[in-house]
């Protein structure tokens, strides 16, 4: 895992000036790869590459790479899990040695091969700018599904790139305006969905996507190279199924374990991480693992992952997470985060992989599992709807919602009130509406009194859009809108982010091409029937797992921010909603924030996430609007800039 930074030019020479602030932008992201730096640049580009020396720890791997006078750099983030198959498939050695064990210089050698065509042929999570300089173009990719991030903007003349936003704010150029209608679709979700960004002038590019800048012509090109197709194959057998999903794992793992270091996992005690820990230990690993125990009953998961230490015997690190320690690192946690973020578990993450940095440099997630899997409650809700709808007539729901209604507000993780009132209010939405719903932070009614003058589409849309061009049926839509949004705005900006504000990467096995590719092919009734989720995953690794684990329900780590936020952290809630606080952004109203408080307060309504969202805006617009001192929240950050190498 590294960073990238860089500017290339669409009109004219680059000057002095402007490769400082490129070494500024790679200077920015040293969490990112502690293990070497450096500036690469012409009159046309300055590309920077920050390394966290993984694969191939030698100096002769590091980054930005070149092919050694042929004219190609590649500033290179990420992993190429099948990089060791694609050099002997493609006969890499037999045309001229390689001088490395990279993944990085595999894909110089395939662009030399096969062009661009070469991203048809990586199976892994990256994010690249490769310069050609014979041919005046440069091309930046972002892997199928959005595992690690690229951002980019334009200023006069220049494009710009960086693997976070904050690096691009070195640029003065760019419009920092806040982006009225992605936040208003953060105050829906408790993400930022899609290419948006809080800054009206900064993009991500979106998963699956790459750019192609021509530097003679001044000009660029965005377009899709991959995109999840959603067929089912209903020819599949489902216990041959469950075996070859077997097998692919396996493959996957191994791929994933394949580093020169040791590699750690962050254990939650469900299906996915416990899978990935029984498939570690059959391969004969003992890997670290990591947990977060959480200082709130109901949202624990330490028995289901000491069931599994007893079972698998890794290197086991329990981590506290308690109130207070939320309270320490807020801060520094949305410094690194870039962008506000209502994920629960952004907090603990960070805390695992500061401990986890102590031991290891790579961790395996089960980041994957639930989309792929049709794991999440919303999605065994979506069959539920149809039959609830099918049985019970106008009438008799309204009566329902008004019954859900009575039930007493609990505060308790996923308690059976907040599931009722969700499920029969979202129920009588169409399916995107229902999914937004089930999971959303403020209704639209909500955001209309809390962002006054706010008038963008429905957030709904996104999720409808989307979901009309998807085959299959309804279960399948809802995975893709997860996929597409959830995972790669919501899951991956949390795990990429506060992983590697610890120089910590992450590796995601259920991500693996092959697994996808499968994965997305596998008729619903493999997933869900009758409200039981997980099915043919579970058939999979029924023989590896403890009766506990496959029994177990569907949880995953989070903050208890519904009773923190009235019990520990009122404090800086109460600042964070004050009348003078608020009016710093102008964008949330006091009063109608004020009322959703004093409901939550009183426990007449749960407004635990959406309050959530909204604190941790406010602690973002102060950081990086504000008050703009997120540089001295950040881990490890130190003087000096990395060396600049200007090539003729």
């Amino acid at each position: 895992m590294c960073g990238i930074a860089g500017t290339l030019s669409l009109d004219g020479r680059l000057d002095e000036a402007e490769l400082e602030r490129v070494a500024a932008m790679t200077a920015l992201l040293r969490h990112r790869g502690p293990d070497g730096e450096r500036v690469l640049a012409d009159a046309r580009a300055a590309i920077g590459n920050t390394r966290l020396r993984v694969t191939d720890p030698s100096p002769a791997a590091d980054l930005p790479m070149t092919d050694r006078g042929r004219g190609l750099w590649l500033a290179f983030n990420g992993a190429i899990v099948n990089f060791r198959e694609l050099a002997a498939r493609h006969k890499l050695s037999e045309r001229r040695p390689l001088t490395t064990g990279s993944d990085a210089e595999v894909v110089l050698r395939l662009y030399e091969q096969m062009g661009m065509g070469l991203l048809d042929e990586l199976n892994g999570m990256y994010a690249f700018c490769l310069y050609d300089r014979a041919a005046g173009k440069a091309w930046l990719a972002r892997d199928p599904h959005g595992q690690r991030p690229l951002f980019y903007a334009l200023s006069p003349g220049r494009l710009h790139f960086a693997s976070e936003l904050k690096a691009l704010l070195e640029q003065p150029r760019i419009d920092r305006r806040l982006d009225e209608a992605a936040l208003w679709d953060y105050f829906s979700l408790g993400y930022i969905p899609g290419e948006a960004t809080p800054f009206a002038g900064v993009r991500e590019l979106r998963a699956g996507c790459r750019i192609m800048v021509d530097l003679d012509a001044g000009s660029w090109d965005l377009r899709r190279f991959h995109q999840p197709r959603w067929h089912a194959d209903e020819s599949l057998e489902e216990e041959e199924s469950a075996r070859k999903l077997r097998g692919l794992l396996e493959r996957s793992v191994s791929r994933s374990l394949d580093c020169d270091g040791p590699v750690g996992l962050t254990l939650s005690g469900g299906i996915d991480s416990s899978s990935l820990l029984a498939l570690a230990a059959r391969a004969g690993r003992r890997p670290h693992t990591f947990s977060a125990r959480v200082d709130e009953p109901s949202f624990d998961e330490v028995r289901y992952q000491r069931v599994m230490v007893e079972s698998a015997r890794p290197i086991h690190h329990e981590v506290s997470f308690r109130p207070d320690e939320a309270l320490a690192h807020a801060r520094a946690c949305m410094a690194h985060l870039d962008e506000p973020t209502a994920n629960g578990a952004a907090i603990p993450s960070f805390l695992i992989a500061r401990e986890a940095r102590k031991h290891v440099k790579v961790l395996l997630s089960g980041e994957g599992g639930d989309e792929l899997f049709s794991a999440y409650e919303t999605h065994r809700a979506v069959g539920l709807r149809a039959a609830y709808r099918s049985l019970l007539g106008p009438g008799a729901r309204a009566l329902a919602r008004r019954a859900a209604a009575l039930l007493p507000v609990s505060h308790a993780k996923l308690s059976l009130g907040f599931l009722l009132k969700r499920f029969v209010e979202g129920a009588e939405r169409d399916l995107p509406g229902a999914h937004l719903y089930w999971r959303h932070a403020f209704s639209e009614a909500d955001k209309s009194r809390l962002l006054p003058g706010a008038s963008p589409r429905p957030t709904a849309n996104l999720f409808a859009d989307l979901a009309a061009g998807v085959g299959g049926d309804d279960l399948a839509r809802v995975a893709a809108i997860d996929l597409a949004y959830y995972f790669v705005d919501d899951l991956m900006v949390k795990n990429d982010r506060t992983f590697m504000a610890h120089s910590v990467e992450a590796r995601f096995p259920y991500m693996d091409r092959d697994v996808v590719d499968f994965a997305t092919r596998l008729p619903s009734r493999f997933k869900v029937r009758r409200m039981r989720g997980r099915l043919i995953q579970k058939r999979a690794m029924r023989d590896l797992l403890p009766p506990e684990i496959i029994a177990r329900s569907n949880m995953g780590l989070e903050t208890p921010y519904s009773a923190w936020l009235a019990g520990p952290l009122r404090p800086l809630a109460e600042r964070c909603f004050s009348r003078e606080s608020l009016a710093r952004s102008g964008l949330l109203d006091y009063e109608a924030l004020s009322a959703l408080w004093a409901e939550h307060l009183a426990r007449k309504r749960d407004h635990g996430r959406g309050l959530w969202c909204a604190l941790n805006f406010v602690l973002w617009f102060d950081l990086f609007v504000y008050e703009g001192d997120y540089k001295k929240h950040l881990v490890g950050a130190r003087a000096g800039r990395p060396e600049i190498v200007l090539v003729g």
